[in-house]
């Protein structure tokens, strides 16, 4: 039986034993191409072959639905993503469809969250379609494509989002984007060849240039073969032996097998119905795919657990093209090339009723539907003939270069009229060495970029950036309240006391006075909620602060939530209200396996900033005890100690007792740290810093644990055991024994006085002064002491070692002990003279010849009488006090003086001090 593409059949086959010499698969190739075609055409259910949002495919698509106008219309799309299709209407092109899952079940936990999107322009036939469907009575649309659950059941990995980071113009963020009709070579190597013999830089051009303008004043029947022509042949060059290959043929068995299904529950005649799939899809062979009965069916594997949770999501042209790997501008270029289509044909395209940002339209009236005609051989004209160039149009790119000197102005560019001549000019010469009759708008971005980008960008803006806002801009699509979920309605409902119109895709500025207007106190705790959940630049404080203790009578606020609608509509798949989300959030990172204590405290700390549950903030805190307790390292020691201090002073000054959570952190820290505190002192893997701050908890809690039924033995017992072998870590055990009163300070200086005098020991001297520097978070009255040991160490050590560890000490400040400089700045401003003409005659105290006793003046000295007498009456306390003063002296004689000469001789000196001290003592 002959069919209508014998003759094309023939011919190809003839050329192909022509070239002698050529790839035996030749032969196979051509006639298995036209065989595709030939097989597409004669299914009883019509297939509609389209590319992703193509303008020639939706302008075929106005026609054909026309035409034809099926009663049941089938789309590749993911069937579950069905019911968002209504709420386009609440929604401004370009919007994608979006399942998104937090709570995996049958996926690795890791990959949290996976989120599928499917964009959908206006220029694209798979819109016209949806629009068709929804807004003709008696048409019914199915969606046969897998469900997003079987999107990630058939990747070769699922996607982890760890790591991934979005730029700011990236709506889509990082999901996988699902693909209507994509239609895109697999093998590299034709890729490649297309694009030089076809003189064009990507494949965006090279689709343009020969497929999309040839096609947009196609009859159907020729858009119809030369589609399934072209995906054909893509099908037949891909590597069949690739995943993704084996993917497409699962998705063509799972589509036509629910084709089949709806076909025999809902009675429909395939001759009513229109299947719209990839031009790649409609090109298939297997076994599986027909409408014919006793087609067998393909086993559809179950879903997984995971509950997906719908939405829409603003999109725009650039995400699409990032997302897709389409060339910068191509989809913007394919928006205006879908505009010119319609205003040269005289088409009225199909629209969703109140569709925001489309133009209004009247209701399409349909005609009569046409009777399907016998199949006839449109490709053998298509192919053997000329394409049907269009003239140059110059009123358009005259418009277009006129346009782009205007826009280059605006941006900085130093361009003017001979500009605009050029790039016609160049236009004109670029298309007609790439063989064009008629300059693209590529030809036009490459002319402007020559002739008008210089050197230098001079704005934000570049000229191919330029072109494409004159082309048409990055539109950017907006779901309308009444799509939104419902946090995302609740959060613009309760920020509308502001006054601001918070779809505005621009910064706004709120003013919060809370002090003339306490309603807005709301709002204000609404702001910092969706400013520790969404991205920086969603809501960012210009004035005010939230912090334990703080309150503030005025904030500044730029919102920024039009730009951001994503992620507040993805909050809205976490929970009903924002307060919900951020409980979730924070038992989240409690409950974390890689949660520690520090982890669990800032949790803590979170939820007292912004929720104000008594009940979650123990439960986040009993979390932090039993963290702690688990804990065998001590890498978050300085953390805890920062947070635990701080939450301690903040229950102090606010709560009548500290709650029980609080106590038991302390004791558990206590015992913990104390245990641990031999082995972190010996431990390579073990910083100053973290030794330093477990020293810091166990003293600066030491009143508190002792009091909960602590024993201080036990931190004496840690310190004895700790034998450390580096110089740093050396330090803090001496200052740590000092604290508990069994090295005195006379004593440790002695001993850094002895390490500066000692050679083999000095170009190790840094390590020590570091150390000592962070016992200051243990021992904070040990600051005089670091202050002198520092000023020591500048003085007596020598060039080569001191000028090397200037810089690390600089840096170590800054990285590690920063909250510790201003309590050495405070101390140093204490001991150093204030002014410039007190520094010559400036003696540090550490170097001030000792006061010798003057047992003479101690018995005639006014006013040492009854201060000299105490000081007698306790010779040991006035030894130390005296020690403590830097008054060095000797005890005289029992028989010459009384008992406390070296602390008389102090109060000699100051009659008018002592005579006050004695006031005070009631001596």
């Amino acid at each position: 039986m002959s069919g209508p593409f014998d003759a094309l059949r023939t011919q190809l086959l003839g050329a192909a034993e022509a070239l002698a010499g050529g790839p035996a698969a030749l032969p196979d190739i051509l006639s298995g191409i036209v065989d595709d075609v030939d097989h597409a055409l004669r299914e009883p259910l019509e297939i509609f072959p389209v590319c992703h949002h193509s303008p020639a495919s939706a302008v075929a698509m106005v026609r054909r639905l026309r035409e034809l106008q099926p009663k049941v219309i089938y789309l590749e799309l993911c069937e579950d993503l069905a019911p968002l299709l209504t709420e386009l209407r609440n929604c401004r092109l370009p919007v994608a469809l979006q399942a998104f899952a937090s709570e995996l079940s049958g996926f690795p936990v890791e990959s949290a969250p996976l989120s599928v999107i499917a964009p959908i322009t206006e220029a694209s036939a798979e819109y016209q379609a949806i629009s068709y469907a929804l807004e003709t009575p008696g048409v019914e649309l199915v969606l046969v494509d897998r469900s997003t659950d079987h999107v990630f059941q058939w990747q070769p990995e699922v996607p982890s989002s760890e790591g991934t980071a979005s730029e700011e113009d990236d709506l889509h963020g990082d999901a996988v984007g699902v693909e209507i009709g994509d239609l895109r070579p697999r093998f590299a190597e034709l890729e490649e060849h297309l694009l030089h013999h076809g003189r064009v830089r990507h494949w965006s051009e090279w689709w343009d240039q020969y497929v999309e303008q040839p096609l947009a004043g196609a009859d159907y029947d020729t858009y119809r073969q030369v589609m399934v022509l072209i995906g054909s042949l893509f099908r037949r060059l891909a590597p069949h032996d690739s995943r993704r290959f084996a993917s497409d043929e699962d998705r063509e068995r799972y589509m036509w097998t629910r084709i089949r299904e709806h076909l025999a529950t809902s009675g429909a005649a395939p001759g009513d119905c229109l299947y719209v799939c990839g031009a790649f899809h409609a090109a298939s062979r297997l076994p599986e795919v027909g409408s014919a009965p006793g087609t067998p069916d393909f086993a559809i594997t179950p879903r997984t657990g995971t509950t997906w949770l719908y939405g829409l999501i603003p999109s725009s042209q650039s995400a699409i093209e990032a997302q897709f790997g389409l060339a910068p501008g191509s989809v913007s270029i394919a928006g205006a090339t879908w505009q010119k289509s319609l205003t040269r044909t005289g088409l009225k395209p199909f629209q969703l009723d109140g569709q925001k940002g489309g133009k209004k339209r009247a209701a399409v009236k349909l005609p009569a539907p046409v009777a399907a005609t016998a199949v006839e051989d449109h490709l053998t004209g298509y192919l053997s003939g000329p394409p049907a160039l269009d003239g140059l149009d110059e009123e358009e790119l005259r418009g277009w270069c006129v346009d782009i000197v205007r826009l280059a102005r605006r941006n900085g560019y130093l361009a003017s009229t001979a500009d605009a001549i050029a790039v016609f000019e160049t236009s004109i010469l670029l298309a007609g060495m790439r063989g064009r009759a008629r300059p693209t708008p590529y030809d036009f971005q490459d002319a402007a970029v020559t002739c008008i980008e210089k050197d230098a960008v001079p704005g934000r803006r570049d000229v191919r950036r330029l072109c494409e806002i004159l082309l048409g801009g990055d539109r950017i699509g907006q779901v309308g309240y009444a799509a939104l979920p419902p946090l995302a309605r609740d959060v613009y409902d309760r920020l509308a006391p502001l006054g601001l119109n918070l779809e505005q895709r621009s910064i706004q500025r709120a003013l919060l006075d809370l002090a003339a207007n306490p309603e807005l106190a709301a709002c204000s705790q609404l702001l910092w909620m969706l400013r520790y959940l969404l991205p920086d630049h969603a809501v960012r404080p210009i004035m005010g602060s939230r912090k334990l203790g703080e309150k503030h009578i005025q904030e500044s606020w730029d919102l920024d939530l039009g730009r951001h609608q994503r992620t507040i509509i993805e909050l809205g798949y976490e929970g009903v209200t924002v307060e919900q989300v951020l409980e979730q959030r924070l038992r989240r990172a409690a409950w974390d396996p890689k949660a520690t204590a520090a982890t669990a405290l800032t949790a803590v700390e979170d939820s007292l900033l912004f929720l104000h549950s008594p009940r979650l903030t123990d439960e986040l805190g009993a979390r932090a005890v039993e963290l702690l307790a688990a804990e065998r390292t001590v890498d978050g020691a300085p953390e805890v100690l920062r947070r635990i201090r701080r939450l301690l002073a903040h229950y102090r000054s606010s709560a009548p007792t500290l709650p029980a959570w609080c106590e038991s952190f302390v004791k558990t820290g206590y015992a913990h740290y104390c245990t641990l505190l031999p082995s972190a002192f010996v431990a390579d893997d073990t910083g100053v810093r973290q030794v330093g701050a477990m020293l810091g908890f166990l003293f600066s809690m030491e009143s508190l644990a002792l009091s909960l039924g602590c024993d201080r033995a036990q931190l004496e017992i840690a310190v004895r055991q700790s034998h450390p072998e580096s110089p740093a870590k050396i330090a803090l055990l001496w200052a740590a024994r000092h604290q508990l009163g069994v090295l005195p300070l006379a004593d440790l200086r002695a001993t850094v006085d002895d390490l500066l005098g000692n050679p083999l020991i000095v170009p190790a001297f840094p390590q020590y002064v570091v150390g000592f520097i962070q016992s200051l978070e243990s021992v904070p009255r040990l600051s005089p002491f670091v202050v002198e040991t520092l000023s020591k160490a500048f003085a007596r050590l020598p060039d080569p070692v001191l000028l090397p560890w200037l810089p690390s000490l600089i840096t170590t400040l800054k990285d590690q002990a920063a909250e510790l400089v201003p309590v050495l700045t405070r101390e140093a401003g204490r001991t150093f003279p204030g002014t410039l003409a007190g520094v010559d005659a400036w003696v540090a105290p550490w170097n001030a010849p000792p006061r010798k006793a003057r047992a003479a003046a101690v018995a005639t000295a006014p006013g040492a009488g009854p201060a000299g007498a105490l000081l007698a009456a306790h010779p040991v306390t006035a030894d130390a006090v005296a020690g403590l003063l830097g008054c060095e002296g000797e005890w005289a004689a029992p028989a010459a003086v009384p008992e406390g000469a070296a602390a008389v001789a102090l109060l000699t000196a100051h009659p008018e001090t002592a005579g006050a001290v004695a006031l005070l003592i009631g001596a």
